[in-house]
């Protein structure tokens, strides 16, 4: 048997996983394993910050549906990449993050660079491993793998120390895993599954309520293939966007905080809501001894137990993977002939949500307050046109999040990459980088905003180092839109430190070698856009928009869904 490295170990270790691309940051103690990725066929982007790489091999896995790959040095490379690590963990994305570590000699005596890692990240990774023997590498990568990959995904992290990269030990990749105690429920109880489509057999105003645990099942297609066949109207988290085509008239849109009134008034009142693959996250239920008051049974799939009755009372609870649930729920259904006998009432119940939706719609007047201002409305209306909504949107965090959420209409799965559960600013421009790893046939927009794309603009430096072929897109306001739309809201419009300087972006992409573009009046949108989008290679605009512009509808803080405001 073949001796290698410890480095030489990580290296064919991630090949024998399938892994293809590496974000990461070279160092001291993680350069054993570098000088072994010199002479492998993985392919390495050299990102700006730690925090971007990991944010990049987000957007990978969001978009290939595999376990993104980071490497980082020990100490502060480590630390750096703890927020994307975080931010996975919240929204349900398997990386691996392998950190280079001080020697294990050196460990606990304060070495320059180190940092427990393990420690540090222990509650926001799915799991982490500290490798002092060089014999337990391989098997603690493969191990490493499936923890990502299986049940919930989510971020391991591998933490291995300088020395036992050095080590040399006989190389055999291990063909299975098997960890006692760690074994996720696949198939969902049939006594379940029955007594769910029992219930929905009997509700006078079904709904259906998903979010990205149908995306990371892979359950887009038998989803679709449920919502249309029994005809009834379903909503999206953010998460969920993408889940069910948002073409079909039964596709309500987002929920929540800033769903539109005809969506949150059939939560309130829907009789039957049945939750695919989403956690009642509060920005979804607002107040939750008001959400959905008159639903008499609440259905809840997903694959991790313990994200069942966490926040609200669940009446039928089925833990398994969301696409082998829906496929036995789609059996059920086929076989009972009087349930297409509830398609009638059903259908009674759609027409009235979407009376609701005409009653008061999304920006009816365009939102905008100056005459030649640019609308974000009509920028994203313009995007939708020149891509005919065949495309990859990462955002970062802010009112140009909601605006994307809210209008943008995305047909497939894995089209949406946003942060959810952490509000990550600086989340989208790496996260785009990712996304055209993993899909360089497709067309990948960011869009962000004055504050956001700050946060990680220098990761501009490696999509032209790379020529990643993305578009950027600003929506400049001057302010932290957010912030400033809760201050003038909630804070008697106190702008307390919302404003903000920028710089000259167009000057900043000229700069990195990209090309930049800027628009300030809505005359200028069309043109400028179509040439930006039609200019390879990466591309920077920076669209200066109203600072009045606000996401509208909203419930306030602390308040219901009945609650909403509209201006």
């Amino acid at each position: 048997m073949k001796k290698l490295s410890g480095a030489q170990i990580i290296i064919e270790s991630l090949i024998a996983e399938g892994a293809d691309v590496i974000f990461g940051y070279p160092g001291g103690a993680i350069l054993p394993t570098y000088d072994a990725l010199l002479d492998s066929k993985l392919r390495h982007v050299l990102v700006r910050h730690e925090q971007g790489a990991t944010h990049m091999a987000e957007g990978y896995a969001r978009v290939s549906g595999r376990p993104g790959v980071v490497m980082v040095t020990s100490g502060p490379g480590a630390t750096n990449a703890v927020t994307g690590i975080a931010d996975a963990f919240m929204d349900s994305t398997p990386l691996i993050v392998i950190s280079g570590q001080v020697g294990t000699q050196l460990i606990g005596n304060d070495a320059f660079q180190e940092a427990d890692i393990v420690g540090i990240t222990r509650p926001c990774t799915k799991h982490n491993y500290l490798v002092k023997n060089v014999a337990d590498l391989a098997r603690t990568i493969k191990e490493a793998f499936y923890i990502a990959g299986s049940g919930r995904p989510g971020p391991v992290v591998v933490d291995v120390p300088k020395d036992v990269q050095q080590a040399v030990h006989p190389f055999s990749y291990p063909e299975r895993v098997e960890l006692r105690g760690y074994k996720p429920t696949i198939r969902g109880n049939p006594r379940q599954i029955e007594r769910a489509v029992d219930a929905i057999e009997k509700s006078e105003r079904p709904l259906f309520y998903v979010g990205g645990g149908v995306q990371w099942s892979g359950a887009a297609p038998e989803l679709t293939r449920l919502v249309r066949g029994l005809g009834i109207p379903i909503t999206e988290t953010l998460m969920g966007l993408g889940s069910f085509p948002a073409s079909d008239p039964l596709c309500l849109g987002m929920l929540g905080m800033h769903g539109s009134y005809g969506t949150n008034t059939a939560v309130c009142n829907t009789d039957c809501l049945i939750a695919v693959g989403a956690r009642f996250d509060d920005r979804v239920t607002g107040r939750i001894a008001d959400f959905a008051p008159k639903a008499e049974t609440i259905i809840h799939l997903d694959i991790d137990p313990s994200s069942i009755a966490k926040n609200v009372r669940v009446d039928i609870p089925i833990v398994g993977d969301i696409k082998a649930v829906l496929q036995d729920m789609l059996e059920v259904v086929q076989a009972r002939e009087s349930i297409g006998q509830r398609r009638a009432a059903w259908s009674e119940w759609h027409q009235q949500i979407l009376a609701w939706k005409r009653e008061k719609p999304l920006y009816q007047n365009g939102n905008h307050r100056e005459r030649d201002a640019v609308s974000p409305m009509h920028v994203i209306e313009e995007m939708h046109t020149l891509t005919k909504g065949d495309c990859i949107i990462a955002t970062d965090v802010g009112q140009h999040q909601m605006w994307i959420a809210q209008l943008f209409p995305f047909e497939r799965p894995r089209s949406l990459l946003t942060s959810g559960g952490l509000g990550t600013m600086g989340y989208g421009l790496p996260a785009g980088i990712g996304a055209k790893f993993a899909a360089p046939d497709r067309k990948v927009l960011v869009v962000s905003g004055d504050g956001s794309i700050q946060m990680n603009i220098q990761e501009l430096g490696t999509a032209v180092q790379y020529n990643v072929d993305i578009k950027v897109i600003i929506l400049n306001n001057y302010y932290l839109g957010m912030v400033r739309q809760w201050q003038e809201k909630f804070y008697a419009e106190r702008y307390s430190y919302s404003a903000m300087s920028v710089p000259n972006f167009v000057k900043l992409a000229d700069a990195y070698g990209a090309r930049g573009f800027r628009i300030e009046k809505s005359k200028e949108l069309a043109g400028t856009l179509k040439e930006a989008f039609a200019t390879p290679g990466p591309v920077l605009i920076d669209i200066v928009i109203p600072k009045e512009e606000a996401v509208m509808p909203m419930m306030p803080p602390g308040g219901a869904m009945s609650e909403m405001l509209f201006a």
